[in-house]
């Protein structure tokens, strides 16, 4: 008997099996970290050293999961997807005044993200909306590409999460009124992604030497800048 003919061979289409993937880490709710727990990751230019990074929200994904979110390079990023050593890799979460160390995300945002995705359940249209404001608590920044060429550096405000599970940054137009404080829902905020091609996220701290024209901040941006550009 022909050995083909016993066997089925099963295509696989790549395309579908990275859509559902994807589909499966689509953020569907976040809620802000207001404990002060930090994401601790690793260089490999340190390998004896961790570095805290402050968690700015927490977000369930499609599958159940509930993950860290912060400012990394241009978007909101899941903390257990960073796996650059040069320029970190995740080792898992910390409590800074108990010293206390988890791998994953604390329960109590657990049982409170899962308890507001069961009571805000939207149904998802074709066009991906709205579903969740949420507000910057720790002065994030952005630096943007305008349009002359030129980088500006802008405050983020706020954060919109969309029903395709994109997350975008919320800036300030400064040619429209806006009453002050400004707050997430607020029609002079745009997202971010809309009107630049790049940008690049910072807590405030290093927005602060960027600002002051630190020498050794502008050199490593200048340089992160130029590593990003390759890809």
């Amino acid at each position: 008997m022909d050995t083909m003919s016993t066997h089925r061979m099963k295509v696989i289409d790549l395309d579908s099996f990275r859509q559902q993937r994807c589909q499966k880490h689509r953020i569907v709710r976040m809620a802000p970290e207001l404990d002060g727990l930090e994401m601790l990751y690793q260089l490999a230019s340190d390998p004896d050293s961790l570095y805290g990074m402050p968690v700015l929200a927490w977000g369930l994904q499609e599958d159940g999961q509930v993950v860290g979110l912060v400012p990394w390079l241009d978007h909101l990023t899941r903390c257990n997807t960073l796996e650059d050593p040069e320029q970190g890799c995740f080792v898992g979460y910390r409590d800074p005044e108990t010293e206390f160390f988890m791998d994953s995300a604390p329960l109590h945002k657990v049982v409170e993200l899962e308890h507001a995705a069961a009571y805000f359940e939207y149904e998802h249209d074709d066009q991906p909306c709205i579903i969740q404001h949420l507000p910057d608590t720790q002065g994030t920044h952005a630096l943007c590409h305008a349009h002359d060429d030129s980088w500006q550096l802008k405050q983020v405000h706020g954060w919109h999460l969309y029903s395709d599970g994109t997350i975008e940054a919320l800036l300030q137009d400064e040619d429209q009124a806006c009453e002050e404080p400004v707050l997430p829902g607020d029609d002079c905020l745009y997202a971010g992604h809309s009107r630049h091609e790049s940008l690049y996220l910072f807590q405030r701290p290093i927005a602060n030497r960027i600002r002051s024209q630190d020498p050794a901040t502008l050199e490593a941006l200048s340089v992160m800048m130029v590593t990003q550009d390759r890809y």
